[in-house]
Formats: C-alpha cells, sequence, structure tokens
C-alpha cells in the first residue's frame, strides 16, 4: 500500500508541477503567448486553459476533493493532453518534442490507475 501512495504521488506531483504550477506561473510570458499562437488560437484561449489547468491541479492534489470531480480533472488533463499531441502534429508535424504530451499523458493514466487501485483497497479519498 505504502508503494502504491508513493507512486501514486510522485506521478500526480508531475502531472501538477508541470501542467498545473508551471502554467500558472507563466502563462503571460511573452514565450506562452506565442506558443499558443503558433498554434493557432485566440490569446484568450491560453488564458482559459491555465485557469482550468489550476483548477484541474487542485482537484488531483487536495484530499476532501469529491471523486466523482477528480474523475472530471482527470478526463479534463487527458483531453488537454490529446488535444496538444495532435495540434503541435498538425502545425509542427510529427518529431521528438511532438510526443511530449503523451508521455505526460501516461504519467496521468499512471497516476488515475494507483488513484483508483488505493481508493479500492483502502477506501481512501486522496
Amino acid at each position: 500500500m505504502k508503494k502504491d501512495k508513493w507512486i501514486f504521488w510522485i506521478a500526480t506531483g508531475i502531472i501538477v508541477l508541470f501542467d498545473g504550477v508551471m502554467p500558472a506561473l507563466s502563462f503571460q510570458s511573452e514565450m506562452a503567448k506565442e506558443g499558443i499562437r503558433h498554434l493557432g488560437y485566440p490569446d484568450y484561449f491560453g488564458v482559459i486553459l491555465t485557469v482550468f489547468k489550476v483548477l484541474g491541479a487542485l482537484a488531483l492534489i487536495i484530499p476532501a476533493i469529491p471523486k466523482r470531480m477528480k474523475e472530471w480533472a482527470y478526463a479534463g488533463f487527458a483531453i488537454d493532453f490529446i488535444s496538444a499531441f495532435v495540434s503541435i502534429s498538425v502545425v509542427d508535424g510529427i518529431h521528438g518534442p511532438t510526443f511530449f504530451p503523451i508521455v505526460f499523458l501516461g504519467l496521468l493514466a499512471l497516476s488515475y490507475g494507483y488513484w483508483n487501485k488505493i481508493n479500492k483497497l483502502s477506501g481512501d479519498i486522496l
């Protein structure tokens, strides 16, 4: 059980840091704005995306959040990573950095799998 919780928290922590904290700290940078523009999205989309990423990250790490809300957060991050992969692939083609969102999708799946496993074994709400 302890190993399962470690795996869950490490995978979830990486997701939260890279897709919750970093966007919150850098979404107004010129580099972030240019990244959104480069993919063909309007500037306001970056702000909307950042707000939902931060809310999703909070939902994943706050224990008191209801299970249903955590499920929605996991679904939202999955849609985010798949959409990022598709957007980058269409605009820039398939190359090394294109698969970065897929790596995070794998970490998200690991987090989700262990979250479910821990909840089934102990009834804990993580």
